[in-house]
């Protein structure tokens, strides 16, 4: 009995120590899924392509990260309770990936044909991707951070984007629009989770995206560079 008893108690000392150890490896760092989903989306009536505009394909360039900092991977930070901060990184896509990859979904929602891959541009009209789209979608991620201050009895998140948005019309060579946007989410909770990080990231990432194409000036300016012959 004793010897039972030795080793009972020996296993629950393992599996206390093997809860710590994997407790203080789960806050070496955090991942989320930042995504934009447009099945949700309300698209605004000028901006749905037209009969002229459906013929014609649009290509989405990654996001160039301007961010000012080491590592741009990082995409925020978790001030934890004891004061120590926990960097926030991207789970399955670079920020600069889904930043794209929404606005082609977005685009796609509208009714727009978007190509499938996802291009490489510096932003300039001299280096322009040689692709037989007519127009091009790109930018920069100016601003992008997502924190977590955890508290008793809530826990503070929030999301700030903010993007520069650059669209070109491939057959003239020219950049035909230039826009700024900016978007912040928050939220206090009770419970802290890694899945509401990632669900504050979306929803200012979904807002941003949004915002770029609210504007009518735009609407009809890509109308026009795709109603062309």
């Amino acid at each position: 009995m004793k010897i039972n008893k030795w080793r009972y108690l020996a296993g629950v000392v393992l599996i206390v120590c093997a809860y710590g150890i994997s407790s203080c490896a789960a806050n070496s760092l955090y991942s989320v899924d930042m995504r934009y989903d447009a099945v949700s989306a309300v698209i605004p009536a000028y901006l749905i392509a037209d009969s002229k505009a459906q013929g014609k394909t649009v290509a989405v360039a990654e996001f160039t990260d301007t961010r000012q900092m080491d590592d741009r991977l990082v995409i925020g930070r978790v001030a934890e309770k004891d004061g120590m901060k926990t960097l926030v990184f991207p789970k399955h896509k670079k920020a600069n990936q889904a930043i794209a990859q929404g606005i082609k979904e977005y685009l796609g929602k509208a009714g727009y044909k978007v190509t499938a891959k996802i291009q490489k541009w510096d932003l300039s009209e001299e280096n322009m991707p040689k692709i037989s789209s007519r127009i091009l979608v790109g930018g920069n991620i100016e601003e992008l951070e997502i924190t977590c201050r955890r508290g008793f009895p809530t826990n503070s998140y929030k999301a700030t984007i903010k993007l520069n948005i650059i669209i070109a019309d491939l057959a003239s060579g020219k950049i035909i629009y230039k826009r700024t946007v900016e978007s912040v989410s928050s939220q206090e909770h009770v419970s802290f989770s890694e899945e509401r990080l990632g669900d504050q990231a979306s929803i200012a990432l979904s807002d941003a995206i949004e915002k770029v194409f609210e504007e009518k000036a735009l609407a009809q300016k890509i109308m026009e560079v795709l109603s062309a012959p």
